[in-house]
């Protein structure tokens, strides 16, 4: 398959219309008819319906495996084509939410010190979107994080090679409300919870996807879904009676209005790990010294 004519399939199953997919990519709408039926007569099968637009089973499933397979070819090309590192005066650190704290904070301000030519951007970031962006040479150093059971790896999205470091793990708690049965016990089964409302949360908190998956059961749903990445809303939401919600120990106990209760079963902790594509220098380095506890 040409990654141009998947490029070209994307944009319009994205957008559901050639023409807004010809803008973007400064095609004619000719042109990207043609790439669309190149791709199909390549691979035998519609991939869209036309009138309207949308994607047919066999195109659903291509898109699935589409956006990957560009991530990996542009991780590829910046591997290959990337000049020999050099210390630099501008550090990108991308990190997803519950990666960003008060430790991190206070360990840029260090670097900057250390540095102090130094710019800094952090961005906060879904979690897929922390390795994708290390792949592709967008950041330098990346924190991303996860729950996970203790002795099983922190699940990365397949990008490319990336190296990874665990800075920092801890347990995880369960936020309770007022007036809430279990409030009262030291630790909860998580399965006893099962039947709770939950708010989803799957940037800010623990997805209740992997909640069923680690119990599984199809139940851990609930009336309220949170899809921005603000941990403080989520501790607010639980606080308000919205519903449970799984959290490090360290964030859980920040609540007031509920109360934080750790987890008997399954055993599960808190991941955070550092990561990045080449050996850091410079400011780069100077943060994953101090990350890992070397400075």
């Amino acid at each position: 398959m040409d990654v141009h004519l998947l490029r070209t399939f994307i944009a319009v199953a994205q957008r559901s219309s050639f023409s807004d997919a010809a803008r973007e990519l400064g095609y004619t709408q000719s042109a990207v008819s043609q790439h669309v039926a190149s791709l199909e007569n390549d691979l035998g099968v519609a991939l869209l319906t036309r009138r309207p637009v949308s994607l047919t089973p066999a195109g659903a499933r291509l898109l699935e495996h589409a956006r990957p397979l560009l991530l990996r070819v542009e991780a590829a090309r910046v591997d290959v084509s990337r000049p020999a590192a050099s210390p630099a005066d501008h550090l990108q650190l991308g990190a997803s939410p519950l990666a960003v704290t008060a430790r991190l904070l206070e360990l840029l301000a260090r670097t900057r010190h250390e540095c102090p030519r130094t710019r800094v951007t952090l961005r906060v970031l879904e979690r897929a979107a922390v390795a994708a962006q290390i792949a592709t040479g967008v950041l330098d150093l990346g924190l991303t994080e996860g729950v996970v059971a203790s002795n099983d790896p922190l699940q990365l999205p397949d990008v490319g090679p990336l190296k990874t470091t665990v800075v920092h793990e801890e347990d995880v708690a369960v936020l309770l409300p007022a007036g809430h049965p279990l409030k009262g016990r030291e630790r909860v089964h998580l399965a006893d919870l099962s039947d709770a409302r939950w708010i989803d949360a799957p940037e800010a908190a623990t997805p209740l996807s992997q909640l069923r998956s680690m119990c599984g059961c199809d139940t851990f749903s609930g009336p309220f879904s949170y899809e921005g990445m603000d941990v403080h809303t989520v501790l607010e939401l639980a606080a308000a009676g919205h519903g449970l919600v799984v959290l490090p120990q360290s964030v859980a106990q920040q609540a007031s209005g509920v109360t934080s209760v750790a987890l008997a079963s399954p055993k599960l902790v808190h991941r955070t790990e550092l990561l990045y594509s080449y050996p850091p220098q410079g400011p780069a380095e100077a943060l994953v010294k101090a990350l890992l506890g070397d400075s």
